[in-house]
């Protein structure tokens, strides 16, 4: 359950698998107690191995991290809820009466080919743009700062 002293954010995609998971583990890490971070799916399924895989190689243990759907969350106030694809966007527009929504499009790591280690490094890719990119949007949209490095 949230805790109403500190910001709430959702991130939200489509199955809850990939994108969303992979922002949910690098928030957590990113800003500590600063902010509660959640991710949800309109259409859940599982945490795709190799997002836990990509998390784990940055020192996150997603083994905590389950798929949910976006209704499971329905009692929660978010300050941020975050849409990380355009399905999520058209499928959720509920949060748009007491939340910021953001909308940022990123590729869904789950369609890349190839072997297994090029499917990850589209994994990685995914994941250090959402690194890069979220903080600032954090920040720009909820004004808290993540910790410095080593805090």
């Amino acid at each position: 359950m949230a805790n109403s002293s500190k910001p709430t954010v959702l991130f939200l995609c489509t199955r809850n698998a990939c994108r969303s998971q992979l922002a949910e583990g690098l928030m957590r890490q990113r800003f500590g107690d600063r902010l509660e971070v959640y991710s949800a799916g309109v259409a859940p399924t599982r945490v795709h191995p190799l997002a836990a895989r990509a998390l784990n190689e940055v020192g996150i243990d997603a083994s905590g991290q389950r798929s949910k759907h976006v209704g499971d969350l329905a009692d929660l106030h978010f300050d941020l809820v975050v849409t990380l694809c355009d399905s999520a966007r058209e499928a959720c527009p509920v949060f748009a009466a007491y939340s910021r929504v953001v909308h940022r499009s990123y590729r869904n790591p789950d369609e890349a080919t190839g072997t297994e280690e090029e499917r990850l490094a589209v994994f990685r890719l995914v994941r250090d743009q959402l690194a890069r990119e979220l903080p600032a949007l954090i920040e720009k949209e909820l004004g808290i700062t993540p910790p410095e490095s080593g805090q």
